[in-house]
């Protein structure tokens, strides 16, 4: 997957998926990481919009239990390894959050530093990180089978 700044094949689908009436992007919640003290949590939301395209991952840091705000970072088409699409969420400290991923067509850290619960909360991107026990395929896929295989 080759880094690219441009977003203009995923605005195209977008675009194209909304005038044809093939549905919406989809935003579903694919991990919560706890920092340290519990106190702050980082959520990742994938996105799709459908076949065409690739997946896309939103990055927010929240009070714990409450919902996405503004967004500290955007992967699109990320991988953790050759066949798993994503990234994981490392909190290295209560006061530092660290996405990593192998690679992505696009990269952008939208706020390197953001205040929550009182804290500020340092933010970066590190690439070139394999996770070679990720499941193949997008997040939310292999969440709804895990869930499916647990019933």
């Amino acid at each position: 997957m080759k880094r690219t700044n441009n977003r203009m094949p995923f605005i195209l689908a977008v675009a194209l998926a909304l005038l044809t009436g093939c549905g919406l992007v989809s935003r579903d919640e694919v991990a919560r990481v706890s920092s340290p003290d519990g106190r702050v949590e980082a959520v990742l939301i994938e996105t799709n919009a459908g076949a065409t395209t690739s997946f896309g991952y939103e990055v927010h840091v929240v009070p714990k239990g409450r919902s996405t705000s503004a967004q500290v970072a955007w992967l699109y088409g990320a991988g953790r390894s050759k066949n798993a699409y994503g990234a994981n969420l490392k909190w290295t400290d209560d006061h530092e959050l660290v996405i990593e991923y192998l690679d992505a067509r696009e990269e952008r850290l939208e706020r390197a530093s953001v205040n929550v619960e009182g804290r500020a909360v340092k933010v970066s991107l590190r690439s070139g990180v394999n996770d070679a026990t990720a499941p193949a395929g997008g997040m939310l896929y292999n969440l709804e089978r895990a869930r499916g295989s647990s019933k």
